[in-house]
């Protein structure tokens, strides 16, 4: 269940034995296999980029263990994933052909969710069972060289005292919820932002809307 390439965080000796006793069951999503994906995917030196987001989507069937992103066959896309692509469109001209962003994963892109697991149909239950001790650790993990961190809305930016180090880009915007997207995430382009600044770095920029290779 821990992902072998964070296993020294103490959070896994520290915590998860705890929270993973309290997130047992059928009607917790992500399915358990599944709750580290995004650390699965993307191991702390491969890190370029890191989106934060709060907690899995609580309809069965959409969450996969990345944050914001969907499984391929999800339609309609969840509406803050929906605004996403809406940006994107806007930036690029072309968004992704569905809501699977694994792909941005397999170029750097680590889609941190704050908490880790929720009760099918409850969104936020889970916010206070203690998984934010991970995202902590995770986030300070990163501050050993320069990374671009998007934190969308309050709760993202709460985290933002635990990026450390110096030469960072963080990005600070209204969350893409239809709640609050049209206070400042539409038009904050950034996904450009992020790519004009890895160039900038003599680094290559990330593909954020045509899967390549084995990706739907």
């Amino acid at each position: 269940m821990t992902p072998k390439a964070w296993a020294s965080l103490a959070f896994f000796t520290e915590d998860l034995p705890r929270i993973a006793a309290l997130t047992a069951g059928d009607d917790i999503l992500p399915p358990v296999t599944q709750r580290f994906a995004a650390l699965d995917a993307v191991a702390p030196e491969k890190v370029r980029v890191v989106i934060l987001g709060q907690d899995p989507y609580p309809t069965p069937g959409h969450a996969h263990g990345f944050a914001f992103s969907v499984e391929p066959d999800v339609r309609p896309l969840p509406r803050s994933l929906g605004n996403i692509y809406k940006e994107l469109q806007a930036e690029f001209g072309t968004c992704p052909p569905n809501g699977d962003l694994r792909f941005w994963a397999d170029q750097g892109v680590l889609l941190l969710n704050s908490a880790l697991s929720v009760p099918a149909g409850n969104a936020g239950a889970h916010a206070k069972l203690g998984w934010s001790k991970l995202t902590t650790q995770v986030l300070e993990t990163l501050g050993d060289r320069p990374r671009a961190f998007i934190l969308w809305g309050n709760h993202a930016q709460g985290f933002a005292p635990a990026i450390q180090g110096d030469g960072h880009l963080i990005l600070r915007s209204a969350h893409p919820s239809p709640l609050s997207a049209r206070r400042g995430f539409f038009g904050s382009r950034p996904f450009s932002r992020v790519n004009d600044w890895l160039i900038a770095r003599g680094e290559i920029p990330i593909n954020w809307t045509t899967p390549q290779g084995g990706r739907p």
